[in-house]
């Protein structure tokens, strides 16, 4: 088998040398009408430079420009000043008028006036109301002229009801007075004893307040007799009905403390056991760790 695959590969080597030669002589007469361009050698030709410009000309150096002197000279600042003027020369002359009047400085505005202190009552700060009427500040215990003070314990009656009057005129009156200082009238030799002077708090009166809104009485043949008639006729304040409790929720019963039959402090304290226990105390007993 081998020698038969060895003879036709030997038979086919001159076949294939055949046909390429036959190829060749059928593609020989084209390829003889190929052009072939002729190139001038000195068309690109580069134009040679003389041997001396490739070397760099040296150019010779210019002499340095002289630079021109500098002058300095002393200066005395104290001899600095302006050339003299004569004094002929200048002429004082008006200002120019306002470009308008808005440049005008106007006069200046008024001080505002104070009430109180036109008025002349002393400032007491912080103070305190101990009853609806009754003021106490800066060492000065004050009751507010021209009415009847409510006390802070009285009691009022409206159809058989009856209500702490005096408790409740004298919260009006210290939510009316917020710590706001007052100005009375009071003599400046007072002391810790009560006087009766008109009191204000900026331009309000507290005795016209306290009358016209019901929470004191006026003095018969005062200054507020009129105004304590309209608050009897309105019913206000302490002339007025007993305030609705109805809405608040009822108060707790109080809750007695429990009470000891033998305090544990006041037993008396044994150094032997009661007798029938049948305990006796130990016999040595270890020293205390130091």
């Amino acid at each position: 088998m081998r020698l038969l695959q060895l003879a036709l590969a030997v038979l086919a080597v001159p076949a294939m040398v055949a046909l390429v030669v036959a190829g060749g002589r059928v593609l020989q007469p084209e390829q003889n009408s190929v052009v072939v361009d002729q190139i001038d050698p000195g068309a690109d030709a580069v134009p040679e430079e003389p041997a001396t410009s490739a070397i760099p000309q040296i150019q010779p150096a210019e002499p340095p420009v002289p630079s021109p002197p500098v002058h300095s000279r002393t200066i005395d600042p104290e001899a600095i000043a302006p050339p003299p003027l004569p004094a002929e020369e200048f002429e004082r002359v008006e200002p120019r008028a306002p470009l308008s009047d808005l440049a005008l400085a106007g006069p200046p505005k008024p001080r505002r006036p104070k009430a109180v202190d036109d008025w002349g009552g002393t400032k007491l700060f912080q103070p305190v109301a101990s009853a609806a009427g009754l003021i106490e500040a800066n060492g000065y215990s004050v009751a507010v002229s021209g009415i009847d003070i409510v006390r802070e314990d009285e009691t009022c009656t409206e159809d058989g009801k009856s209500w702490a009057c005096g408790v409740r005129a004298r919260t009006a009156f210290r939510s009316f007075l917020r710590g706001r200082a007052v100005a009375c009238k009071v003599p400046p030799e007072a002391g810790r004893n009560l006087i009766a002077a008109e009191c204000r708090i900026g331009k309000q009166d507290v005795g016209q307040w306290l009358v016209e809104n019901g929470w004191a009485r006026a003095v018969a043949g005062g200054p507020y007799v009129e105004a304590g008639d309209k608050a009897r006729t309105a019913k206000k304040g302490i002339f007025g009905a007993a305030p609705d409790l109805g809405g608040l929720p009822p108060a707790p019963t109080p809750v007695a403390a429990p009470t000891a039959s033998q305090p544990i402090l006041d037993a008396p304290a044994t150094d032997t056991p009661p007798a029938g226990t049948g305990a006796t105390p130990p016999a040595d007993q270890p020293a205390p760790a130091q």
